[in-house]
């Protein structure tokens, strides 16, 4: 990071508001997760998100072989659990959800989170490598609920925010 102008980037990319998603998946007999801010809908027609994971993660090569997933859009109550998923060396999704209410999504077999703002299950289209990351352009094949009474949990200045 000795490029004044990577140093420059990420500052210039911390100061920009995201919501934060946390993605799981099941790989097998184990279920991975892990807390992304690269995430976004690219299509209505079909339904589409894209979301981004660094390329060099465990969850980016099961990623590239299981097609499908489930992505929960966190609410602002929710830092503690967006915390725990984005911890390096972080246990099985199981065991980071077992004080949570969750599911297994019917579609995609990846656990839930069930007190999110929503969540998708969703099949990966596409991988696109970009730099570092992998984008995994996916279809969402089901909204599993939706709580349009929340409010969001959001990143911005390398810090987890919740609406006023």
């Amino acid at each position: 990071m000795g490029d004044p102008l990577s140093a420059d980037f990420v500052e210039a990319v911390a100061g920009f508001a995201t919501g934060v998603v946390v993605l799981t998946v099941r790989d097998g007999r184990d279920d991975l997760g892990t807390t992304v801010t690269s995430f976004m809908s690219v299509s209505l027609e079909p339904p589409m998100v894209l979301a981004g994971v660094a390329s060099s993660s465990y969850l980016a090569e099961v990623l590239s072989r299981t097609d499908r997933w489930a992505a929960t859009v966190l609410g602002a109550g929710q830092r503690a659990l967006a915390g725990r998923f984005a911890a390096e060396g972080r246990p099985s999704a199981r065991l980071l959800l077992a004080s949570e209410p969750h599911h297994r999504g019917e579609l995609s077999g990846a656990l839930i989170p069930e007190s999110g703002l929503t969540a998708f299950e969703c099949e990966t289209r596409q991988r696109i490598e970009a730099g570092d990351h992998t984008l995994f352009a996916a279809e969402v094949l089901a909204t599993d609920y939706a709580a349009r009474d929340r409010q969001p949990l959001i990143r911005v200045n390398r810090r987890y925010l919740a609406p006023s």
